[in-house]
């Protein structure tokens, strides 16, 4: 199978901005992708059609995936959130790993106090306070979260966050089983900006 000229199109910048951040030549990445240096210039500049197995080639040589290396500045930039308004959320999706998301919440009442309260799921979870003052309970332990402060935390311990002195708006991001864990909270939590336990 050879590549069409809109995937080779695709797939020129990719290959000179893979090379120049690995810090080679143009004559480096074509020995290392078994290519003459005429060949991948030709490549570069439209002039030669690409085999799908010199494709995949030159995506190991680069040390990137093939996705990687015909994706363009002309895909999807800007991507605008998938809002769940009962739930007061705004979910982005991660182009490049498809697992993951990106979550906007504002939250209004405190974190429940008792672990029997929170929930504990597989996953990881990254979250910034973007106003206000958060609350993250990971078992007994309680810390307090401010403005442009970040935590990161496993969801095998049970944890839930909410607001302290008031609303507190958070970003968070989670892996694909973090976000499951979510998902399935989601259905349980109570309207109005609630905590979030997962």
């Amino acid at each position: 199978m050879t590549a069409t000229p809109a995937h080779m199109a695709r797939c020129q910048p990719s290959t000179k901005g893979a090379a120049v951040a690995q810090g080679w030549s143009l004559e480096e990445l074509a020995t290392r992708a078994n290519l003459s240096q005429s060949s991948l210039s030709r490549i570069e500049n439209g002039q030669r059609r690409l085999a799908l197995d010199q494709l995949v080639v030159l995506a190991r040589a680069l040390d990137t995936t093939l996705d990687q290396l015909v994706e363009n500045a002309d895909d999807d930039v800007v991507v605008s959130p998938m809002v769940d308004g009962a739930h007061g959320l705004m979910r982005w999706p991660v182009k490049g790993d498809p697992g993951m998301s990106v979550v906007r919440q504002r939250l209004t009442a405190p974190p429940p106090d008792s672990p029997a309260r929170m929930r504990a799921h597989p996953g990881r979870e990254w979250l910034v306070v973007l106003s206000g003052t958060a609350v993250l309970m990971l078992g007994h332990r309680r810390y307090r979260v401010e403005t442009n402060q970040a935590a990161e935390f496993p969801t095998m311990t049970p944890h839930a966050i909410g607001a302290e002195g008031g609303p507190c708006e958070i970003l968070g991001i989670f892996d694909r089983d973090a976000r499951r864990g979510h998902q399935r909270d989601t259905g349980d939590r109570a309207e109005g900006g609630g905590p979030r336990g997962a």
